[in-house]
């Protein structure tokens, strides 16, 4: 089956009709300040568009991990302020997610206003493995709208979640896949379907357990797969390297071997780093220096020095392969990219990117993050996907409650 879309809701008329959508505002945050403030602009077109054609949009979103009641530090307020001076729309907030205050200004809102709901994961029943409560809350929401409401699905960081407001909620309202959502999917199945090669997917972050089921469907289908960050540290040890400090999961060598193995059989390059940076210590001032990969116990800090980025020529080499691909999937941080002395790797990564004519995606999270903290724009690559988790679900081949809720099989 196929979902229903945007412009199937609008060409059926929502002037005056109540529209619950679910969006992705999980933007991250230094106190109440909005650091990256890209899933909100990424989340406005939708809403926008709604309240061009009329409707009455209630907006619904989670941010951060709050145990399932409200706390401070993680209310929806700062995100929706973003979003409401980016707008220039009429926005209000509730201060709570399916209580008074919800019900209140939903029932006030007019044609062509926006209501944002308190973190929906303040209610502990959007989260709950329990069919019976996540149904209970997506009834509460479905209320809101009133007698012919209708509900958007915009938050593909969120589909890989089976969540109230994300899975439950579309079997009581007509459902309708937004254009975020759609244009994720689409770019996905390009990665998946059939990529224009050479294909080249570059992992990074920290660690290699994060990314087991991308690695695996991804060796028999990327011609170029480069690894860097921490998880490379558990790469190199499995080739029996001595890595000092550096991040290391034991438990996952043979599982590398396993993939260092079945690379050559499958007819995937796996690419490793040759050089690192190394450093005394985790921080910023820490005193540190390059070393080669084979080499990483033999500089100045012995066995205790802790690899914080892919040196130079690494990054050099991973640049040159991301020049002659067709196809480009970047998820994962090359080092520690939040401080300079070990952003070097990330930068050229993303440099790389910025400068290719391949057709190119930046896998969401930290990625995402990074690109914007060094400098880049969203404008300078393919497409940087909302959805992290999500995009890796979506290429390992998992099936996402939100999307195939969407295609009416929601049980």
């Amino acid at each position: 089956m196929t979902s229903q879309t945007l412009d199937d809701l609008i060409a059926d008329g929502v002037r005056g009709r109540h529209v619950l959508v679910r969006s992705d505002l999980n933007v991250p945050l230094d106190g109440t300040v909005v650091t990256d403030d890209g899933r909100v602009r990424a989340s406005l077109p939708v809403v926008q568009k709604l309240v061009e054609a009329g409707a009455r949009v209630i907006v619904m979103a989670h941010l951060g991990r709050p145990n399932g009641a409200p706390e401070a530090k993680y209310s929806i307020r700062p995100a929706a302020d973003v979003l409401r001076t980016l707008s220039g729309l009429p926005v209000v907030v509730a201060g709570d997610v399916v209580g008074e205050s919800a019900h209140a200004l939903a029932a006030a809102l007019g044609d062509g206003e926006v209501l944002i709901l308190e973190n929906v994961r303040f209610d502990a029943r959007e989260t709950s493995k329990a069919a019976t409560e996540r149904a209970e809350l997506a009834a509460e929401l479905k209320s809101l709208t009133g007698d012919n409401g209708a509900y958007v699905n915009d938050a593909f960081g969120a589909v890989h979640r089976r969540h109230a407001s994300v899975y439950d909620i579309a079997a009581l309202l007509p459902a309708y896949q937004g254009d975020l959502v759609a244009t994720e999917v689409r770019v996905l199945k390009t990665l998946t379907d059939a990529p224009k090669r050479p294909y080249v997917v570059v992992l990074g972050g920290s660690k290699v357990s994060d990314k087991l089921a991308v690695i695996e469907n991804l060796l028999g289908r990327a011609d170029h797969l480069l690894i860097g960050g921490g998880m490379a540290f558990t790469f190199l040890k499995a080739q029996g390297h001595g890595v000092g400090a550096s991040l290391l999961e034991e438990d996952q060598l043979e599982t590398c071997r396993g993939y260092l193995t079945r690379a050559k059989e499958e007819g995937c390059d796996i690419v490793l780093p040759t050089d690192f940076v190394v450093a005394e210590r985790f921080g910023a001032d820490a005193a540190h220096e390059v070393l080669a990969a084979e080499n990483l116990e033999g500089g100045s800090f012995g066995a205790t020095g802790l690899g914080l980025d892919i040196g130079p020529v690494s990054g050099d080499n991973f640049a040159s392969y991301i020049r002659s691909a067709n196809t480009v999937f970047w998820n994962g941080p090359m080092g520690v990219f939040e401080m300079e002395a070990f952003s070097g790797g990330t930068r050229a990564v993303a440099g790389a990117l910025a400068e290719s004519e391949a057709f190119s995606v930046v896998g969401g999270g930290d990625s995402a993050a990074a690109v914007r903290t060094l400098g880049f724009h969203d404008d300078d690559f393919g497409h940087i996907s909302t959805g992290g988790g999500a995009s890796l679900e979506y290429l390992e081949g998992k099936e996402l409650p939100g999307l195939t809720a969407l295609e009416g099989v929601a049980k």
